[in-house]
């Protein structure tokens, strides 16, 4: 699969971190790192949330956007997710990539420079056109929402 061409633009706090990558072969996401400053961690208390910095700043092509998702590891061992997930980069947004995080674990977590904290996943995006109508197609599912098609109805 050929790779597509992303500028990416470093930030003064960002400096001396790698950048993102993807961390095996088939990889959706990137990882970002924290860009908060060495010495002067993050912390995140149980039930806070909190902006982290990455440093970086992207250019995505027309038609495509970038989802900030949360890092199952941190999930599982910390509680630790993506409060807006995913969170979406549109690609006419040029500021700074930042993770809304959210601390649903029971310990206050800390966030250290370099700190792999979300994934970012480049998706293609269809834009649409709404046509208003009066009544729409009839399907098997209907106007079943919230748990409609689990056997035990949840």
């Amino acid at each position: 699969m050929s790779a597509v061409t992303v500028s990416v633009k470093r930030l003064p706090h960002g400096i001396g971190l790698p950048l993102p990558s993807y961390q095996s072969d088939a990889a959706a996401g990137l990882d970002l790192l924290a860009a908060v400053p060495d010495g002067a961690p993050l912390i995140i208390a149980p039930g806070a949330y909190a902006a982290v910095p990455t440093g970086l700043a992207i250019a995505l092509p027309a038609g495509t956007e970038g989802q900030v998702r949360p890092r199952s590891g941190l999930a599982l061992r910390h509680g630790v997710t993506v409060l807006n997930a995913p969170g979406t980069i549109d690609a006419d947004f040029r500021g700074e990539i930042q993770v809304l995080l959210v601390n649903h674990g029971a310990s206050p977590f800390t966030v250290t420079r370099g700190t792999r904290i979300a994934q970012l996943v480049i998706a293609s995006v269809l834009r649409i056109q709404l046509a208003e109508i009066g009544e729409l197609d009839e399907t098997a599912r209907g106007t079943g929402g919230f748990g409609s098609t689990g056997a035990d109805g949840i």
